[in-house]
Order: structure tokens, then sequence, then C-alpha cells
């Protein structure tokens, strides 16, 4: 029950977004347009997608060596990354726990040793993420600053305007965080007895072992290669989807690399695979190289239908290959509560 809420709900905010994105849209004329697209160039999008999610399987491996004493097997780590994101396509964020499930079922990987790679892994994309934010500020700076200016302008001007409410705003939080503190200290002995306190702190030590299993890579080359090739290829997913299209045949390399910081940061919406948010946040980014709204919509539609196309596609095979294996796991963790994370 609990999944079908969370499922309703992601949808129904993904259908909010779409009628938000296409309310002023002719959907006739973007359909045309996706017809006459070239779709050669989205064959090769889809050579690049399974680079990328072979490298992820790889890079996976790498972090669970050092832990679980050997090296699993590059086909069975690119089966469960993709059958991780078929998952996450039909219920946001099952991803990860369905990853972490099929290596159970496939090498018997304990699903607590796998979980706290896979933050760990999140972490560093999070940080790829942050330092490509970075630099596309840097080489597209009047366009994105005009961009966040017109969109938080409002906003932070009215904050400047109620500075000392913003001040006095920054001491309760500080003052609550200090409270929290002592209540937790002075009642900690107490807590530590507690069984949800228990469950709540082996889980967190769980996944900071998992975490610190990069201190302990066998191989950081090879970590940090396959990081930038994961990268790589998603910047070439997006920027050869361009020329698929002659509106859009144009646009530059940085175009490219400002689509997937936009595109990244709307597929990490709580919606089934970037639903609506991908749409939005891509669109506004085509927006500043002087394409419509029609045109950019069509684009940013294309990327996530062929993203889709791909995903079915290559995770469905996976999950088919899954379940053809024979089981060497034990009991398979469908839920992060479910895990234990001690050893």
């Amino acid at each position: 029950m609990k999944n079908i809420i969370k499922y309703l709900v992601s949808l129904g905010v993904a259908g909010t977004l779409l009628w938000f994105v296409f309310k002023d849209i002719d959907l006739a004329a973007m359909l045309i347009a996706l017809k006459q697209a070239d779709y050669r160039w989205i064959g090769v999008s889809g050579l690049l997608t399974i680079v990328a999610h072979w490298s992820r399987g790889v890079r996976w491996g790498l972090l669970m060596e050092p832990v679980v004493g050997h090296r699993p097997s590059q086909t069975d780590t690119t089966l469960a990354v993709l059958t991780g994101y078929f998952a996450n396509l039909l219920i946001p964020r099952m991803g990860e726990v369905t990853r972490c499930g099929t290596m159970n079922r496939l090498e018997g990987v304990p699903v607590n040793v796998s979980f706290g790679t896979v933050v760990a892994e999140r972490l560093f994309d999070v940080l790829m993420l942050l330092l490509l934010i970075g630099l596309t500020f840097i080489l597209e700076f009047d366009r994105l600053s005009t961009f966040f200016l017109d969109l938080f302008g409002a906003k932070f001007s009215g904050l400047q305007n109620n500075g000392l409410l913003l001040v006095g705003g920054l001491v309760v939080l500080a003052g609550l965080g200090a409270l929290t503190w002592f209540i937790f200290k002075r009642f900690e002995s107490r807590l530590q007895q507690n069984a949800l306190y228990q469950k709540a702190s082996t889980f967190a030590a769980g996944l900071l072992e998992g975490l610190l299993s990069v201190r302990k890579l066998r191989n950081p080359g090879g970590f940090i290669f396959h990081t930038v090739l994961i990268w790589a290829t998603y910047y070439l997913m997006s920027y050869i989807l361009f020329f698929s299209m002659p509106q859009t045949a144009g646009l530059g390399p940085l175009a490219g690399l400002t689509i997937l910081v936009m595109g990244s940061i709307g597929m990490a919406a709580p919606t089934q695979g970037g639903l609506g948010a991908f749409n939005i946040m891509v669109g506004s980014a085509l927006a500043l190289y002087g394409l419509s709204p029609q045109v950019g919509q069509t684009l940013a539609t294309l990327m996530l239908l062929s993203q889709w196309i791909f995903v079915i596609l290559y995770g469905g095979i996976a999950f088919l290959v899954v379940l053809s294996r024979s089981r060497r796991g034990a009991n398979l963790v469908t839920t992060p509560e479910s895990v234990n994370v001690a050893r």
C-alpha cells in the first residue's frame, strides 16, 4: 500500500508538471516534429547509454571489491544497474534497493554492504554534478546568471529588505540546533536502549562503512576513469541528440553542457524517470539559446522518450536474465528499512 501511495503521489506531481509544460504547446506540431527526427542519432545515443551503464557497473564493482574481498563480475554488476534503472522508472527511488537486491541474488553480496557502496557512489555523482554546475556557470555565466536572477531575484530582494528577520531566523535555527544537541546528550544513555534508535544508528554505521570503502579502493585510478567516462557519455548522449532536429543542430558544445546539468537536476526530482521536471529544466535551458518553447519542449521530450525507451529495452532484458539465473543470496531485501547493516 505504501508503494502504491508513493507511486500515485509521484504520478500526480508528474502530471501537474506536464500540464504546466504542455498547456501552451501545439502537441500536433510536436508529434510531427518527433516523427521527422533523424533517428540515427537516437541509435547512437542508445549505444552510448549501454556504455554508461556498463561503466557504472564496473565502478560499482570497484567499490564493493575491498569490502566483499573480491571484485564482482562486470556482467552481474551491469545487470544489477540496468534492473535498478528499470525499477526506478516504475517507482521513484526504488532503483538503489532493487540494484542491491539483484546483487544479492546473483552473487550473494550482502545487501548491507552493497547499499552502503551505492550511497558512496551517489555522493561521488553529486560531487561531479556540482563540479559540472560550477564549470557551466563559469563558461556560460551571462546566460545562466540572467536565468537564475529572473527566477530568484524577487525572493532575494525580499530577503535583503528584511535582513533583520533573516538574521533572527538564523539565530532561532541555531538555538534549536543547540537545544536538540543538548537534549540528545542529556538522554543519550536512554536513547541507546531504544530499539528504533539502535536500528537507526546501526543503519547509519553501515552506510558510513560503505562510504568509507572509497578509502580502501584497490584501483583508485580505475574508479576515477569510470567516473569521468560515465559523465562523458551522459554528455554525449544529450549533445548528439541536437543533431536529430534541424532546429537544434546548430547548438554548440556549451549548450550540451548546460543541458546535461539542467537535465541531471530535473532527473533528480521524485517523479517517474524525471517526468515533467526534466521537461521544465531542459526546456528552460534551451530558451537561453534562443529556441522557442515549442522547439525546446520537443527536444526535451525527444531526449526523455529516448532515455525511457533504452531503459525499458536494456532494463527489461536485464530483468529477464536475472530471473533466469539461480539465486545465490539470502533473503532479498526490498526496502531500506529492512537492511541490517551490522557486520
